[in-house]
């Protein structure tokens, strides 16, 4: 079958397609690990929080997948950072006719599925949330902890001097924000932080 022949069958619903959903909270985080092995027709990444209200490669992803893809997610916690965005998520992918696929948890949800299938919706995703709610103790406990010692020194920059010095360069020199963010392997927002940086020290 052509090409062309199977994006109309695609289009019509008939045939579908594999969809990755890929989120990291930085730039610097490795995408390629999340999926990994995982035959996909399109993937979409988002690099921001779980938390936040602009996530755009997740808006477009619930905008262009269509009946019978199949969203494939790493985790749970991936997708959403509480149950309650994580229901309506699932909910979302669920009426366009797609489902959606946690691989570390080992489920698929269709819109089909038993009381117990969502039970475990429920279960999992209260289990991921209370566990970053534990990590992010552990991490203030132990800033606080290092602070009494006086040994807290703040997060490391994203960029060592030398990439910050050339960022800054290619940035006078009319290069986009979008650009330097994609080859310095950094979000759009941490590029506007040196550049302000800089502007500051003017």
């Amino acid at each position: 079958m052509g090409s062309k022949s199977t994006l109309t069958l695609w289009r019509l619903g008939i045939v579908g397609k594999n969809v990755g959903y890929v989120r990291v909270s930085t730039g610097g985080q490795n995408v390629g690990r999340q999926l990994a092995g995982v035959e996909l027709d399109k993937v979409f990444t988002d690099r921001c929080s779980g938390g936040s209200a602009e996530r755009p490669a997740l808006v477009e992803m619930l905008d262009w997948i269509r009946e019978n893809d199949v969203v494939h997610v790493h985790s749970m916690d991936r997708l959403a950072r509480n149950v309650s965005d994580l229901r309506k998520l699932v909910a979302g992918i669920n009426r366009e006719g797609a489902s959606v696929r946690f691989h570390k948890e080992g489920l698929e949800f269709s819109g089909e599925d038993s009381p117990m299938t969502e039970l475990l919706l429920n279960l999992l995703g209260a289990v991921a949330q209370f566990e970053r709610s534990l990590i992010r103790e552990r991490q203030r406990e132990g800033i606080e902890a290092a602070k009494k010692r006086g040994a807290y020194k703040g997060r490391k920059k994203a960029l060592c001097s030398a990439s910050i010095s050339d960022l800054k360069a290619r940035r006078a020199a009319g290069e986009g924000v979008a650009s330097l963010a994609r080859k310095f392997g950094v979000s759009r927002q941490t590029v506007y932080s040196y550049l302000r940086l800089n502007e500051e020290k003017v």
